[in-house]
């Protein structure tokens, strides 16, 4: 695989990867622009303007923009998230440059009409309504607003419904001028792909483009709490989050491993333990996410409204052996190897490899080798683990309970109780 990258003139970068053997193509725009960069009176505005860049462009009705890229076989789509919004597309190896041109179309030219915009906004409105009735979106929007109160990157992605009733074209256009800067966006492709025509195409597309003056990030601000929903589910739903390392830092590889090990998989802790030996629930897992500033280790699990304290006490339980101890040597390897694996196997897509090496740029200004997270993945020891155990031991939890309806809040509370090394919390939410 042959890696380059080029600088415009304006500062956006262009990045590609060819890879050999393969008939298609994966690009996109990212830009470093996400929900944590929108003010108050902007919450959801990033989202909005994602799905917004689909409605409509000058010279192509949002019909046409889905018939020009399926008459080539191709997927054209978009996300948000917390720092960044990727607008990217997959198609047959030279037909890169329709998608390019689609893509630069609906971030350059969206008319964003009064009429799309009333329309898009009840879809959205709707989307809210099912994150809402979705007990798994619920909880993690509960636990985020918990971690970060009163901050942008603690609201959820989507905005309300009353704050995506307020927006106009007029914020639209200014949100894109602030935040959509060359040098915040990358250029990324993967393939059957060549460096040097990705970088006429997007020269040509995105040359016009002048340098802005970008605002300053505001540092995110941890503070932890419990929050909850008295809606009634099935199950209830228990998410449980502690601050980590940011991207940048070297300890995220280690909060990689522990994840792994604490409850990455089959052969965790967690699930040998809570599922396997106990019943507790169906699945139980750990995830690790790092921006560059902030990162979160979080235990979501689905259980029975009477087993949310048993299943949370033993979640402490296994915590606390692993700072005391540390883990075994057996499953440190364990855990090392699966991280090995699923990175080198997810970077046999060429979507995966795209995604990555934007995101790389925005966080890290420089693409990271394969090499160098290998290596950082298996220098992670048992000693480094057990320290970063302790250090999650003497924080303040963020905790969520969505589906025991009114016990709720109380289940909450003893669950953050029971994590919280500091009585430095606060109750935010019971909705």
């Amino acid at each position: 695989m042959t890696t380059e990258i080029t600088t415009l003139a304006n500062g956006i970068r262009v990045a590609t990867q060819r890879m050999a053997n393969l008939e298609t193509v994966s690009l996109g725009v990212w830009v470093a622009a996400g929900c944590r960069h929108e003010r108050d009176d902007q919450h959801g505005l990033s989202h909005f303007l994602e799905h917004m860049a689909f409605k409509g462009t000058k010279s192509r009705s949002a019909r046409t923009i889905a018939d020009e890229i399926e008459s080539v076989g191709g997927e054209l789509n978009a996300s948000t998230g917390l720092d960044t919004t990727a607008y990217y597309a997959r198609v047959l190896g030279g037909d890169e440059t329709v998608a390019l041109e689609l893509i630069a179309d609906i971030l350059l030219n969206s008319k964003f009409s009064p009429e799309d915009l009333d329309k898009e906004r009840v879809v959205i409105q709707q989307e809210i309504a099912g994150a809402d009735d979705s007990p798994d979106d619920l909880v993690f929007d509960l636990m985020q607003g918990a971690a970060f109160p009163e901050q942008a990157i603690g609201r959820p992605i989507l905005g309300t419904k009353a704050s995506v009733g307020r927006f106009r074209a007029a914020d639209l256009t200014s949100y894109l001028g602030e935040h959509y800067l060359p040098e915040d966006i990358v250029v990324s492709a993967a393939g059957a792909v060549h460096h040097d025509r990705i970088v006429r195409h997007a020269e040509a597309l995105f040359g016009g483009l002048t340098r802005g003056s970008r605002g300053v990030e505001s540092q995110a601000r941890y503070r932890g709490g419990f929050a909850a929903s008295g809606k009634p589910f099935e199950q209830s739903h228990v998410l449980i989050g502690l601050p980590s390392p940011s991207c940048l830092d070297r300890a995220f590889y280690t909060a990689q491993v522990f994840s792994g090990l604490f409850g990455g998989g089959m052969s965790s802790r967690l699930f040998q333990e809570i599922r396997e030996d106990r019943g507790l629930c169906y699945s139980i897992y750990s995830t690790v996410w790092g921006l560059k500033d902030i990162g979160m280790l979080t235990v979501h699990a689905a259980t029975g409204p009477e087993m949310v304290d048993e299943l949370a006490d033993v979640v402490a339980q296994e915590l606390a052996a692993i700072a005391e101890a540390g883990p075994t040597e057996a499953e440190l390897q364990r855990s090392k190897a699966q991280l090995k694996a699923g990175l080198l196997m997810a970077l046999e897509s060429s979507s995966v490899n795209a995604e990555q090496m934007a995101r790389q740029l925005l966080a890290h200004g420089r693409l990271v080798t394969t090499a160098e997270l290998i290596d950082e993945v298996t220098s992670v020891d048992r000693e480094r683990v057990k320290t970063y155990a302790r250090r999650l031991m003497s924080e303040v939890a963020s905790v969520a309970v969505v589906g025991s309806g009114r016990k709720s809040a109380g289940q909450a509370s003893r669950v953050a109780e029971r994590f919280s090394a500091s009585d430095a919390r606060s109750p935010l939410a019971n909705v």
